[in-house]
């Protein structure tokens, strides 16, 4: 007699048409060990831009959960800070430390190159420049190669300028204007964007206090910056105009919203909240929160101009408008009487729905012309 299996099976279409996922494509290479996952959420926009992690995930369902959630993130984070990209993601299933190769990455790029521009991959967690560049020997959709194939180098001054425009937008919505001095900012992590943005703070008259784990970065704030260095755990409960959440992720939480102080969230981190209710526990705590897709997208813009031949000043010109793609968030949430992580999600879905509106029309119009001819 057959044994019946109980398990819940894991329907892989049931889960594409729930989000309206396009495309997922599995990448295997027995001879270098690949094992990916390659996912595309939507491209209405334009094609695909967005990360590849490597990661050692306990199972491969655990790896698709993940790479389908990512690559969502980033349709949201591209549409919200106007690129003219949709959103995917990668994964490689592996140890970052053991199993990383040339041949490994190059046979990546070898199933990059198979979509013809349909996803464009760049660095993300586990994942470096030297990484990118093997892929680039196969493939010419890939960003974040060295500088000398015409990459524009270290992305986090770029991001941390982003995270300082929308944190300005922030003071401006809340306290009627966009100067940060005099104000006091705690900044949770003092990593290389956190470092930068610690400088533009510094610069213009910020008050700083910062954490981290690493003895070393929170020397070198202390010395540079003057900041005030707290533990780990109290960062939470200091008084502060701004609290800026820099390293991990899910920060906002049952445990430390009571703490905070704080009247704005706005920090580097992504998926700074633990849960999507928690924006509406900041919400009715007046606490306004600076949704992170849209105040952190300074490194996607960044890496999004090499598309057109990398040019700095342009780039920089384009992670400004972080200021006012904020500003827009603010007013949408004013608007519709929303928390703003719902409002910078309706952002984004009203400038894909636009598009693809726009799209469908030009596609009867041009059906229409080529049916009298």
């Amino acid at each position: 007699m057959m044994e019946t299996n109980t398990e819940p099976r894991f329907r892989i279409f049931d889960v594409l048409q729930s989000e309206d996922y396009e495309q997922i494509v599995f990448c295997q290479d027995q001879a270098s060990g690949l094992k990916a996952i390659i996912a595309i959420h939507d491209t209405t926009l334009g094609p695909a831009l967005g990360g590849l992690r490597m990661w050692n995930y306990e199972s491969e369902q655990e790896a698709l959960t993940d790479v389908l959630r990512l690559a969502k993130g980033m349709t949201y984070k591209n549409a919200a800070a106007g690129l003219n990209l949709g959103g995917g993601k990668a994964v490689i299933i592996g140890n970052a430390k053991t199993d990383k190769s040339e041949a490994l990455f190059r046979a990546f790029g070898r199933y990059v190159q198979s979509l013809s521009g349909r996803y464009i991959t760049a660095e993300d967690v586990n994942t470096t420049v030297a990484d990118m560049d093997f892929i680039h020997m196969e493939t010419d959709y890939v960003t974040g190669v060295s500088p000398a194939f015409g990459s524009s180098g270290n992305p986090s001054p770029v991001t941390a300028y982003g995270v300082y425009r929308g944190m300005k937008a922030a003071a401006k919505w809340k306290f009627g204007t966009d100067s940060l001095a005099g104000k006091t900012v705690a900044v949770q992590g003092v990593g290389n964007v956190a470092y930068n943005l610690c400088r533009h703070l510094h610069e213009e008259g910020a008050h700083l206090i910062v954490t981290d784990i690493n003895e070393e970065a929170l020397k070198r704030a202390e010395a540079d910056f003057g900041a005030t260095v707290v533990k780990p755990d109290e960062i939470y409960g200091v008084e502060c105009d701004i609290f800026a959440p820099c390293a991990l992720g899910a920060v906002i939480n049952d445990k430390t919203i009571p703490q905070l102080k704080a009247q704005i969230v706005a920090g580097a981190a992504n998926n700074q909240l633990a849960e999507d209710r928690h924006g509406d526990v900041l919400d009715e705590n007046g606490i306004l929160y600076a949704p992170d897709f849209v105040i952190n997208a300074g490194g996607v813009i960044n890496v999004a101009d090499e598309l057109e031949g990398y040019n700095r000043e342009r780039a920089m010109k384009k992670v400004e408008l972080i200021y006012d793609n904020m500003m827009r968030v603010f007013e949408i949430a004013e608007r519709d009487g929303v928390p703003t992580h719902v409002a910078a999600d309706k952002m984004a879905e009203e400038r894909i729905h636009m598009m693809s509106r726009s799209r469908s029309q030009f596609l009867k119009v041009e059906k229409s012309i080529l049916g009298r001819r």
